[in-house]
């Protein structure tokens, strides 16, 4: 993480650090289409009209940091959360990616994220429990797994 040849890239980043790159767009809700190759933030954020909150329609990748409310030592505790999701039901492949060479999530998890990774979304609406739930770095993994199974049993798709 001290030199740019070992610094991971967060897939989940924030749009305003001076390395930021757009990862892909929001074409519909939860899903994500990866763009073929990266387009430095400064550049796209000025195309989002004013209104729109640029993490609704694009998701960022930036560097790991070692401030990250999500990382404990050099493991993203993001990623167990997401992993506790399931996957898309299309999983049989992975998204093509840019950033899988340096991703965080590659590194820590492999094709289990890429399976998750075009779920992601940064900005979670109050009324997504689920959302705010893998969202919060004081959850744990096996809480969103119950939280999971919970929704299931609700909507009766277990």
């Amino acid at each position: 993480m001290d030199s740019e040849d070992t610094m991971t890239w967060c897939p989940s980043g924030r749009a305003d650090a001076a390395e930021s790159v757009v990862l892909g767009v929001h074409a519909t809700p939860g899903q994500l289409t990866y763009l073929a190759a990266p387009i430095p933030a400064r550049d796209a954020l000025s195309l989002v009209p004013e209104d729109i909150s640029p993490t609704r329609v694009l998701r960022f990748a930036s560097h790991c940091v070692s401030g990250c409310g999500n990382r404990e030592g050099s493991h993203c505790t993001l990623m167990d959360r997401v992993a506790a999701l399931p996957a898309q039901a299309d999983s049989a492949s992975v998204p093509r990616c840019h950033l899988r060479p340096n991703c965080q999530w590659w590194r820590q998890s492999g094709v289990e994220a890429c399976h998750r990774c075009p779920q992601v979304v940064t900005t979670v609406t109050v009324d997504d429990d689920l959302g705010n739930l893998v969202s919060n770095p004081r959850t744990t993994p096996e809480e969103v797994a119950v939280a999971v199974g919970s929704a299931a049993t609700e909507s009766g798709t277990d």
